[in-house]
């Protein structure tokens, strides 16, 4: 399997792991979603399919940045939820495919009622 766009690799000790970009995008909407104060992910232009719905992977030399476009429930205090899904997507990323990302940022979009 050749490096490509489509996928990252991750090194072992025992050989090379390759994680498909749609995954990881499944498990960063997965892990903002069930964040309490998130009421969906955003469909934006530029993500690829559902499994990556509002969620935006990008290829840096310092890392992959994970933007995540959403909206949050009405009364809920904004920077603490975004703080509580940056925390939930990093963790996530570590626990599930052993990456870390170079930064979470998360876009709200709106507030839904």
């Amino acid at each position: 399997m050749n490096e490509s766009k489509d996928y990252i690799t991750h090194p072992d000790e025992m050989g090379t792991i390759h994680i498909s970009e749609d995954v990881l995008a499944a498990i960063a909407a997965s892990a903002a979603d069930e964040v309490e104060g998130v009421s969906g992910l955003l469909n934006v232009s530029g993500t690829k399919r559902s499994a990556s719905k509002g969620v935006r992977l990008t290829r840096k030399d310092e890392g992959t940045v994970i933007d995540l476009y959403l909206m949050i429930k009405y009364g809920q205090a904004i920077p603490e939820v975004a703080e509580r899904v940056q925390s939930a997507v990093a963790g996530a990323m570590g626990a599930m495919a052993g990456f870390e990302p170079a930064a979470v940022n998360v876009h709200v979009g709106g507030v839904s009622f």
